[in-house]
């Protein structure tokens, strides 16, 4: 078989099938696992055992933190698995079809969601699909972002990712407002579970049919030659020692992933559990509730092509510092807010003063994190086992956040869950700041 030619940076045709897939892919993230699924899953929940407590494989939880627990289970699954697939892909040239695979697992993990009514079929079910929705979700865009060193050139490589989740915002904006206006028709009928149920599956059937778009044009990365006397498991092991061994060899890479794990701690888990924590701690009612993320989202858009301007003159990693520490005064604003709704006092404008301050960092430390990283990569063949320690340093991130989270929700409320993740942004600068004073090295200076 004529191997696949090497892919030419910086094509429109290609960079524009690729930022199709935040498109496609991120009304799952900010549509469902955001705003519609936990707000459904709480309300649905009490309205099935008539309180916050719901049964669980046999035991009994109260719903926010089974909730936190699930998606800890979920990112847990994806960062044992990853490593794994992705080596696999960059050996054998494969990164598309494993795309493809994730792809269609989340949407029909989306499309399941549309029977989960509460008790019935049950709790598990319901959380099975969120759960296969949240894995082929993740698993997809490891495969996804090692694109981005291929397709674009150093120079365009901020712009390109800042452009892919802008797109990813402005169709989510779409599918929300959709979604929004599925949940205002049928509880004008006194159905308050068919809106978020067709949303569901409208997610599931918007993924998987724009994603094809992205099929269409992506191209295959070359095939490598096989190695005799290695089978595929071996040979992920061996991709994953390898980079390994690179990773030390890089000091500044080394730092930066740590502090991207410590900050994304807090970051994923903010935007992950903002929802419920208007629902619950500030009482608000799901439909301003969905406008607020609408809000968030649109702000996004701006903030993700901010940060990617102000990067140029200032530097990734000093705008990265900034940006954290905004994520710091966004958590105490947070804590605060909730004292005033404690005191009697309404939070509801302030909750959404805090949703613009999300909005605009959450665009732009994403964007820039995922460009900063690309940047700082060796010249290899190995871009997807390069991602794939990204991805798995976010997931464990967020799995240790949600985890986090939800504990400490159970055991002492919402709001000093919010205020304990201004420990992981705190980590995080701090590692930013040690990481911006190392040199780069020669191993990174002449990659390009």
């Amino acid at each position: 078989m004529t191997p696949s030619p090497k892919i030419l940076p910086d094509q429109p045709g290609i960079i524009n099938a690729w930022c199709m897939y935040d498109w496609a892919n991120s009304v799952y993230n900010l549509v469902i696992t955001t705003t519609f699924f936990p707000i459904y899953f709480l309300g649905v929940t009490r309205s099935a055992y008539g309180e916050d407590t719901v049964p669980f494989l046999g035991s009994v939880f109260k719903n926010s933190p089974l909730y936190q627990y699930t998606l800890s289970t979920a990112y847990l699954s994806i960062a044992l698995l990853l490593p794994i697939l992705s080596s696999i892909a960059d050996a054998r040239g494969s990164k598309k079809r494993f795309m493809q695979f994730f792809c269609y697992m989340g949407g029909a993990g989306c499309i399941g969601l549309f029977w989960f009514k509460g008790a019935h079929p049950s709790v598990e079910w319901g959380l099975f699909c969120f759960v296969l929705a949240t894995i082929g979700y993740c698993g997809s865009l490891v495969f996804y972002n090692s694109y981005l060193p291929e397709i674009a050139s150093l120079k365009n490589q901020d712009r390109v990712s800042a452009r892919g989740f802008s797109m990813g915002y402005i169709g989510s904006v779409i599918a929300q407002m959709i979604g929004f206006a599925l949940v205002i028709y049928f509880s004008g009928k006194g159905d308050q579970t068919s809106g978020p149920l067709y949303t569901f599956l409208f997610v599931g059937v918007w993924w998987i049919g724009f994603a094809q778009f992205t099929f269409l044009r992506l191209p295959s990365p070359p095939k490598r030659a096989a190695r005799e006397g290695h089978n595929m498991w071996v040979d992920g092991f061996s991709e994953l020692r390898k980079v390994w061994g690179k990773l030390k060899e890089l000091p500044k890479l080394r730092s930066y992933l740590l502090s991207f794990w410590f900050y994304s701690m807090g970051v994923q888990t903010v935007m992950l559990a903002a929802t419920m924590f208007g629902q619950k701690t500030l009482g608000l009612p799901a439909n301003k509730l969905i406008i607020t993320v609408v809000l968030i989202q649109l702000v996004a858009i701006a903030g993700a092509f901010i940060m990617s301007r102000l990067s140029a003159p200032f530097g990734n990693l000093r705008v990265l510092m900034g940006v954290v520490l905004l994520w710091v005064i966004i958590c105490v604003s947070a804590y605060e807010v909730a004292n005033l709704k404690e005191a009697g006092y309404s939070a509801e404008y302030y909750f959404y003063g805090l949703a613009v301050a999300v909005g605009t960092v959450m665009g732009g430390i994403q964007a820039l994190s995922r460009s900063t990283y690309s940047k700082l990569m060796p010249v290899t063949d190995d871009t997807a086992s390069f991602f794939s320690f990204y991805d798995v340093t976010e997931k464990t991130a967020i799995v240790i956040g949600t985890f986090t989270f939800g504990y400490i929700d159970s055991m002492m409320g919402m709001k000093n869950s919010v205020l304990m993740l201004i420990v992981f942004f705190v980590l995080g600068f701090i590692g930013l700041f040690f990481t911006n004073r190392i040199n780069a090295g020669v191993a990174v200076d002449t990659r390009r």
